[in-house]
C-alpha cells in the first residue's frame, strides 16, 4: 500500500502524456488540432478537452481524416505555425494517407499524431490493430513523412517529439508522424511540464552559400536581359525579391504555384510559366535576348517546366536557387546552385546590388513605388489567350468569364484557394486577384492564390480553405472547386457550417470530371468515364445547413450582394452552370502525356 500510496502522490502533479503533448501544442503557438476521434486516441481527445475548458487549443472534427490532413495544411500555409492532425489506429490512420502525401509534395510542415491499439495487445489480433504485427501504418507512412515514429516507452517521447518537429521544420520541410499505443497515451508523464522549448528549436538560421551569392552579385551585373521565376517557397522572401526586381527592373514570371505572391498588375510581371501559363511568360523565357534565368523556390517540376522543356528553362542560362538540396538535383544543366535559405539570400544580393547602385537610380525606383501603390488599378503586361472570353456575357457562363468576374467583384486580399482540375487551369490562367503589393508586402504567410501543385489531390481546396479560414478569420477565403472534387470530398463543408465560416465555395459544375473529359477530347482518347451526374449542390449546401445560390449567367453573379455573404456566419456554395463546351488550357499536361505513348 505504501509504494501504491507513493505513485497515487507522484501521479497526482504529473499529467499524463496527452496533457503533455497539448502542452508542447500549445508553446507553439497551435490553437487548432484537426482530425477524427475514436477509441484508441480518445487519451489524446480527453487532453484536448481539458485543454479547451482553459482555452487552449481545441480540436476541429474533420468528416473523414484526409480532409483533417488538408485542413492542417491550409492552417500551415495561412499561419507559418505547424499544422497538427491525428488519427485513430487502423483505417482512421490509413485515411489520413492521402492528406499527408499532400503535404509531403508540397513541402508543408504537418505533425501528424495517430494511435495504436495498446503495446500488450500487439500481435493479437486486437480491434483496428496496426502494429509492425498487423497493418503496418508507421511503415505506410514513412514513405511520406519526413521522419515516422512508435513511441513505445512514456520516456522516449519528449526527444522524438523533438526530433519530430525539428525535422518538419528542416529543408525540406515535411509532415512528421508520431504512432502513440494506447496505454502510452494515458500513461502518466515521467515530467511535469514541457523539458524543452520547441521554438527556441525550430528558429531559422540565416545558412547559405556565400560564395555562390557573390557569384549571382557578378552574373546581375553582367546579365544584359535576367528574368526572376518565382516559385512556391518564396512566400517568406518574396518582399526582397521584388525590391531587387524593381532596383534592377528585373521581369517576373511565377510558377503556377507561385503566382499568388506576385501583383498581377505589377508592371514587371509577365504572366505565368509552365501549366496553363501564359504565352508572354514563355516567350520571354525563350527570346534569345533573355541570357539569364533565375529560378528561385521551385522544385523545376512538370508543371513548372512546361513538362521540362529545354528551350524556355532547363538549360545552361540557368541560376536555381532553392533551399532544399533535394531540388537542385532537377537542374544539373543549370550554370549556378545556390542552396540556402531563400530571404537571406535575397538581403544579402540587395545589399550588395545597392554598393553599386546609383542613389538616383533608387530614389527613381522608389518613386515608381510610391506612385504605383497610390494608384488604382494599373494594366497587366501580359497575355491571355481568346482574353475576349474574360468579357463575354452570354449564357452558360463562360470559365473566363467567371474567373475574370470573380478578381473582380471579391476585395483585395481575398484568398482564393484552387481544387485539382479544370479549376486549376481556368484559375492560373485567368484568375488575377486586384493586388497593389507592387514591394511585396504581404500581411500573410500564404499567397492570394493558392494550389496543391504536385501531390495534385482532388478535393484539396475544400479542405484546406476551412484550415485557412480558422488560420485568419478576418480575411475573406474562397475555394474554386469542380463537381467532381465536391463530390469526393464536399462533406467537409459542414464543418465550415458548424464552425460558422463565411468560405464561398464556387463549383464548376459541368456534371464531368472535366480534365478527364477534355483530355480525352485533346489526346484523340477514347471517350469514356468521364460523366458525373447532374447535382443541385445549391441544394446540397442547404441540405447542410449551407447558403445555396444556383449560377447561370454573368448578371447572376454579378449581382450577388458579396459583403452581405461574407458576413453570414455560414459558408455559401455557388453552383455555377458553367459553359461545358469550352477547352481549358491543358495542352502542356496532353502534350506530356501524349509523348510517354
Amino acid at each position: 500500500m505504501a509504494v501504491n500510496q507513493t505513485q497515487l502522490d507522484k501521479h497526482q502533479h504529473s499529467p499524463e502524456l496527452g496533457d503533455l503533448l497539448v502542452h508542447y501544442l500549445e508553446q507553439l503557438g497551435i490553437e487548432y488540432i484537426f482530425g477524427v476521434p475514436g477509441g484508441a486516441i480518445e487519451p489524446f481527445y480527453n487532453a484536448l478537452a481539458r485543454s479547451e475548458r482553459r482555452n487552449g487549443p481545441r480540436s476541429i472534427t474533420a468528416c473523414h481524416e484526409t480532409g483533417a490532413a488538408f485542413m492542417a495544411e491550409g492552417y500551415t500555409r495561412q499561419t507559418g505555425k505547424i499544422g497538427v492532425c491525428c488519427a485513430t489506429t487502423g483505417p482512421g490512420t490509413t485515411n489520413l494517407i492521402t492528406g499527408v502525401a499532400s503535404a509531403y509534395e508540397n513541402q508543408i510542415p504537418m505533425l501528424v499524431i495517430t494511435a495504436q491499439t495498446a503495446l500488450s495487445h500487439f500481435g493479437q489480433g486486437a480491434f483496428q490493430e496496426s502494429s509492425c504485427t498487423g497493418i503496418n501504418t508507421v511503415a505506410m507512412l514513412d514513405h511520406c513523412t519526413r521522419y515516422s515514429t512508435l513511441i513505445s516507452h512514456v520516456e522516449q517521447f519528449e526527444q522524438k517529439l523533438v526530433t519530430a518537429i525539428m525535422t518538419a521544420h528542416h529543408s525540406p520541410h515535411g509532415p512528421v508522424h508520431l504512432s502513440i499505443p494506447l496505454d502510452i497515451m494515458r500513461a502518466y508523464s515521467p515530467v511535469s511540464k514541457p523539458s524543452y522549448n520547441l521554438a527556441d528549436l525550430i528558429s531559422h538560421g540565416s545558412v547559405f552559400d556565400h560564395t555562390a551569392a557573390d557569384q549571382l552579385c557578378k552574373l546581375l551585373k553582367t546579365a544584359k536581359q535576367p528574368v526572376f521565376i518565382i516559385g512556391s517557397d518564396c512566400s517568406e522572401a518574396i518582399g526582397i525579391i521584388l525590391q531587387l526586381a524593381v532596383l534592377l527592373q528585373i521581369q517576373i514570371v511565377t510558377t503556377p504555384d507561385g503566382k499568388g505572391f506576385v501583383s498581377p498588375y505589377h508592371p514587371l510581371f509577365r504572366g505565368v510559366t509552365g501549366f496553363a501559363g501564359h504565352d508572354t511568360a514563355n516567350d520571354l523565357l525563350s527570346s534569345r535576348d533573355t541570357d539569364l534565368i533565375i529560378a528561385v523556390g521551385t522544385n523545376l517540376g512538370e508543371w513548372a517546366t512546361n513538362g521540362w522543356d529545354h528551350q524556355t528553362i532547363l538549360n545552361n542560362r540557368l541560376v536555381h536557387i532553392q533551399s532544399a538540396e533535394k531540388s537542385l538535383t532537377r537542374s544539373p544543366m543549370a550554370q549556378l546552385h545556390l542552396q540556402g535559405r531563400i530571404s537571406a539570400i535575397f538581403s544579402y544580393t540587395l545589399t550588395e546590388v545597392q554598393k553599386e547602385t546609383q542613389p538616383a537610380v533608387q530614389q527613381s525606383h522608389k518613386k515608381i513605388l510610391r506612385e504605383v501603390n497610390s494608384t488604382g488599378k494599373i494594366n497587366t503586361q501580359f497575355r491571355m489567350r481568346n482574353e475576349y472570353k474574360c468579357h463575354d456575357d452570354s449564357s452558360p457562363i463562360k470559365p473566363q468569364r467567371l474567373m475574370h468576374l470573380l478578381a473582380e467583384i471579391f476585395p483585395p486580399q481575398t484568398c482564393f484557394t484552387v481544387d485539382t482540375g479544370n479549376s486549376t487551369a481556368w484559375a492560373i490562367h485567368y484568375l488575377h486577384p486586384f493586388d497593389r503589393r507592387i514591394a511585396g508586402h504581404h500581411e500573410n504567410n500564404s499567397g492570394l492564390v493558392c494550389f496543391s501543385q504536385e501531390f495534385s489531390s482532388m478535393g484539396w481546396a475544400i479542405g484546406a480553405s476551412i484550415g485557412i479560414a480558422i488560420g485568419n478569420n478576418k480575411r475573406p477565403t474562397v475555394c474554386i472547386t469542380g463537381d467532381g472534387s465536391l463530390l469526393m470530398s464536399g462533406q467537409e463543408i459542414s464543418v465550415a457550417v458548424q464552425q460558422q465560416l463565411p468560405i464561398i465555395y464556387i463549383v464548376l459544375n459541368d456534371s464531368a470530371l472535366g480534365m478527364v473529359k477534355h483530355g480525352q477530347r485533346m489526346g484523340n482518347a477514347e471517350q469514356v468515364a468521364y460523366q458525373l451526374a447532374t447535382v443541385d449542390f445549391a441544394a446540397y449546401a442547404q441540405a447542410i445547413g449551407a447558403n445555396g445560390i444556383v449560377i447561370k449567367t454573368p448578371e447572376d453573379i454579378q449581382s450577388i450582394n458579396v459583403n452581405s455573404i461574407l458576413k453570414c456566419k455560414s459558408p455559401t456554395i455557388l453552383d455555377v452552370r458553367i459553359d461545358t463546351d469550352e477547352i481549358p488550357p491543358i495542352g502542356c499536361r496532353v502534350h506530356a502525356l501524349k509523348d510517354l505513348s
